[in-house]
């Protein structure tokens, strides 16, 4: 045989059939539909009680008996397909598919559950009256689910393998499926049994309420007890046909089933129309009532004829309807009382509120804007609550007019009458039987038998508190041996569970023939309710009403038993502590009253944590607290007590997200043994003690000394020494330097007062500045700082030119902030010194800046045009706020020592976060309160630009600051 090798223009025509091939494939694909997207598989857990698959399933259409679909991944990533015919020819269903992951290593057996009705997203026009969903299911792999009987649901067992994905297509006999569970078969027959038994007691209620109003019917004879009466029964069937016990009883099939659903439905609205005009005697209103009411229950009528042709028109039309006279009905009524004054309408107001508001959920619900599977049961339970209402106002009319009537009442009946309603009890002393008789109801609330207290008198005193025994005995022996008077006495008797009870007594002696008492007969009445209120306003009145610690009322007593006990004890030594927080007012003002209260809580828990059983913690005022210390005698052991009061509160509060950092001042008075001085005395010492703590800086303890009280006396001499001290020339500028971490150069200083007073010597700011305040002379004061400090300013930056120049800070107070003097002041003093531009620098404080913040930011934006800078002061303490710091043109922030003392601990978070928030808004930084060359380094660290405090020296003179700065002596 020859073979024939090809040709070269042969191999070259075959190089190009893929190519052709390729397009052809291309061309056959964009003409045939696009597969599937892979289905997303939900995971079930070994754990998992119940899923909704309702978000999971694809639905789809088909045109056919035949459905091609893909499969959701399997573990090795492949999706593969699935074909499934439907059950009859021709029938051509709807399908749904959705596929189950078992990623566990057992097998997990599910139940598919597919409700054959819900209320919830039924639809108000052709509503889904329910029936069979699903006629079959088929899985890509393993068993075929197989069907369980369940008459109020399609129910399926699925089994799903270890480590599988199985996609289930699910041929269906409607076109929705409203919902679709998978459930943990033990769980859902714990769910099936709980919501049958709650159903048979509502339909068990509905029930009830339908017989007792017949029965009411029966009795009277009134329109409006036949028509509560059919409401209550169409109650009752739409009850049993929803929860599907009427199914049960009587095997119907689902078309029927459809009917009678949409019949009931259609028969509840027509008897609310009923009871509506029946209770309201509409007629006796006006005839359109009538007609109206007639016309619409003949169209009700003719739905239940409706329904046996199409339930779901049926349905829709008197949904429609239920809630039309929900809505009609409340104008109605609401009319009628508000222009006539009904009285029966008045009585129905609530219940139709409630009536319409159950329309409205029952309307969220059927629309499927309120889901769940308690809605549905909720709702049906709520219509026979409401039922149960209408009942109730119908009985006040059942049973109107059977009252006693006032010209039947005789006196003696009056006076039983008047003792029922007061709701006292009868007390009988048969003094000669002695034999007591009470009436039952007090056996009753004591939890006693009956006739436990009836017999001897002297019966009664087991029941009765031990201190109330011999005050019950005299009474009655006195009024016995008096034969005349009247008791009026509170005892206690003791409930049988332990707890006891007050009663008032009153009764009076009935006096016999013979002259002597035979019977006291009177009243008991229970007024615990007033004796715990009387204890409550006796703790009150010597309780803090916030900390529930005592007052200074309490105090003072406990104080004087103190030292009463230590005139006979020589070993007491009872020892009084005042705390005043510092800066409380502030503080306050800046978060809030509320988390100031929430403050003050939180300092009383702690500190009662410190003392003992023998100790007194209390409030004295806002923020002042005071301890009457019995548990330590020794001097050292009361001063270490002080100080670890001292540090419980400096130990930050958190609140809000937030530290707060608080300081006391404490003042101690020790025991003088063989004193006679007054506890008003005592108290003064410890007023005078706190307050020279305060004088001092706060955070401090001081002991009471002799020389304190001279001190106190002095503060008006100060005050008027104070006025002459600038005309004197006593006032001095000291400057604390303020240094560049950078290269830990003098960068600037701070501005500070000094008083040298002629007779005390130097007086430190803490001690007038305060006199300064109240008085107004801190204005002056501080004019003077400010000229003194510019022109000081102004002779350093003349001897030493260096950029940035050197800038000075001066403190303003809040009565300089106020004025509009603070204007030209600043603008003549930097117009006559001629300091660089934003080197002098006003320092404010948060408090001050926020006491009037619209005020505040015109004053300070008009100082910043001026040429002058801004520092805010103390930063951190108060609001802290970024907003604030965005609004005020403040070119400088310096942060509290307290945040730069907390660095030693290792908290520096917050610190962290102030500084670099002030970096983002361009702000320089000032830390105050550097001791140590630790806290410089670690300032440095974190990126303060500046800092303050003793580790770079004490503030000094005029000619030490120049000299520090390199300035000649005699500059001006």
């Amino acid at each position: 045989m020859t073979c024939r090798h090809p040709v070269p223009e042969d191999r070259s025509a075959l190089r190009h059939v893929p190519i052709a091939l390729a397009f052809l494939l291309a061309l056959i694909a964009a003409w045939l539909p696009a597969p599937a997207r892979a289905l997303e598989a939900v995971r079930v857990g070994l754990d998992t009680q119940a899923i909704d698959l309702t978000p999971a399933i694809e639905r789809n259409r088909s045109d056919g008996d035949l459905i091609q679909i893909s499969t959701a991944p399997g573990k090795d990533g492949i999706v593969r397909r699935i074909a499934v015919k439907a059950r009859e020819t021709g029938a051509r269903p709807d399908w749904i598919v959705f596929a189950l992951t078992n990623d566990s290593d057992e097998q997990i057996d599910r139940l598919l559950i597919a409700p054959h009705f819900r209320l919830v997203g039924s639809g108000v026009v052709w509503p889904d009256l329910g029936g069979s969903r699903i006629a079959a299911i088929t899985a890509s792999q393993g068993n075929r689910p197989e069907r369980d009987e369940n008459p109020e649901a399609d129910q399926f067992t699925v089994t799903l393998d270890p480590g599988t994905t199985v996609t289930f297509v699910a041929e269906l006999r409607t076109p929705h499926v409203p919902q679709l569970y998978l459930w943990e078969p033990d769980a859902y027959r714990k769910k099936a049994t709980g919501l049958t038994l709650y159903k048979g007691i509502i339909i068990g209620i509905a029930g009830l309420l339908a017989l007792f109003l017949t029965i009411v019917f029966v009795v009277k004879g009134a329109i409006i007890f036949p028509a509560a009466a059919a409401l209550a029964w169409s109650v009752l069937a739409y009850t049993g046909i929803d929860f599907g016990f009427f199914q049960r009883v009587f095997p119907v099939t689902e078309a029927a089933e459809r009917i009678y659903r949409a019949s009931a439905e259609a028969v509840l609205g027509a008897t609310l129309v009923v009871f509506l005009f029946a209770y309201l005697n509409l007629a006796r209103w006006h005839v359109r009532y009538s007609h109206v009411a007639l016309l619409w229950l003949l169209m009700l009528g003719g739905l239940v004829a409706v329904a046996v042709v199409d339930p779901p028109v049926a349905a829709g039309v008197a949904r429609i309807s239920v809630a039309t006279v929900a809505g009609v009905g409340l104008l109605l009524v609401v009319y009628l009382a508000a222009h006539n004054g009904y009285d029966r309408a008045i009585l129905l107001i609530p219940t139709w509120l409630l009536l319409t508001a159950w329309v409205g959920a029952a309307g969220f619900a059927i629309t499927g804007q309120l889901r769940g599977e308690l809605v549905q049961p909720a709702l049906i339970g709520g219509l026979v609550l409401i039922v149960m209402l209408i009942g109730f106002t119908v009985l006040q009319h059942a049973f109107a007019g059977s009252g006693i009537g006032p010209s039947l009442v005789s006196d003696t009946e009056r006076r039983a009458l008047a003792l029922t309603g007061a709701g006292d009890v009868v007390f009988d002393w048969d003094v000669p039987g002695d034999r007591v008789f009470a009436g039952p109801e007090i056996e009753a609330q004591l939890g006693l038998k009956r006739g436990a207290l009836e017999g001897p008198v002297a019966n009664w005193l087991a029941l009765l508190h031990p201190f109330d025994v011999d005050r019950y005995s005299a009474s009655l022996d006195t009024v016995i041996e008096e034969r005349r008077g009247r008791i009026c006495q509170d005892f206690r008797l003791r409930v049988a569970a332990g707890p006891y009870h007050w009663f008032r007594l009153k009764a009076r002696p009935v006096i016999g023939a013979d002259g002597e008492v035979i019977r006291v007969v009177g009243t008991l009445a229970d007024v615990t309710e007033v004796k715990i209120a009387e204890e409550r306003l006796l703790h009150d009145a010597v309780h803090d009403n916030l900390t529930g610690l005592p007052n200074r009322e309490l105090l003072h007593d406990r104080l004087d038993a103190a030292r009463s006990l230590a005139s006979q004890d020589p070993r007491l030594k009872p020892t009084l502590f005042l705390l005043d927080i510092d800066r409380f007012k502030q503080i306050n003002d800046a978060i809030g009253l509320s988390a100031g209260d929430s403050i003050l809580l939180t300092l009383s828990r702690r500190l009662g944590r410190l003392l003992r059983p023998q100790d007194t913690l209390a409030r004295v005022a806002g923020d002042e607290f005071a301890v009457i210390l019995l548990s330590e005698r020794e001097p050292d052991r009361i001063i270490a007590f002080a100080d670890m009061i001292r540090r419980t509160v400096t130990t930050p509060i958190t609140y809000a997200d937030r530290e707060i950092f608080l300081t006391t001042s404490i003042g101690v008075v020790l025991h003088e043994p063989g004193s006679t001085q007054k506890r008003e005395e005592v108290v003064k010492k410890a007023e005078l003690a706190m307050i020279q703590a305060k004088r001092q800086g706060g955070d401090r303890i001081e002991v009471y000394r002799p020389t304190m009280r001279t001190d106190r006396g002095e503060r008006p001499v100060l005050e008027t020494d104070l006025r002459r001290a600038l005309e004197r020339n006593e006032i001095k500028v000291v400057f604390q330097p303020i240094v560049r971490l950078q290269d830990r150069l003098v960068a600037g200083f701070e501005t500070q007062l000094r008083w040298d007073h002629p007779k005390h010597g130097r007086i430190a700011p803490q001690t007038f500045m305060p006199i300064a305040e109240e008085s107004g002379l801190v204005v002056d004061l501080g004019v003077f700082a400010l000229e003194r400090t510019a022109a000081e300013l102004a002779a350093w930056q003349q001897a030493l030119v260096v950029e940035p120049p050197l800038f000075a800070t001066v403190n303003v107070s809040s009565r300089q902030l106020l004025r509009h003097d603070l204007l030209h002041d600043v603008k003549t003093v930097l117009a006559r010194t001629g300091v660089a531009p934003g080197s002098l620098k006003l320092e404010l404080a948060e408090g001050l800046v926020m006491e009037n913040p619209e005020y505040a930011a015109q004053m300070l934006a008009r100082i910043a045009e001026l040429g002058a800078g801004l520092m805010l002061d103390d930063f951190g303490t108060g609001y802290s706020a970024l907003a604030y710091l965005q609004r005020f043109p403040f070119d400088t922030i310096k942060i509290d020592q307290s945040f730069v003392r907390q660095m030693a601990s290792g908290r520096t978070g917050i610190l962290r976060s102030i500084v670099k928030m002030a970096q983002e808004l361009g702000l320089e930084i000032v830390a105050e309160g550097a001791e140590t060359e630790a806290d410089a380094q670690a300032l440095a660290e974190i990126g303060c630009d500046y800092a303050q405090g003793y580790a770079f020296g004490e503030p000094m003179t005029v000619h030490q600051a120049r000299q520090l700065v390199g300035a000649a002596p005699e500059a001006a």
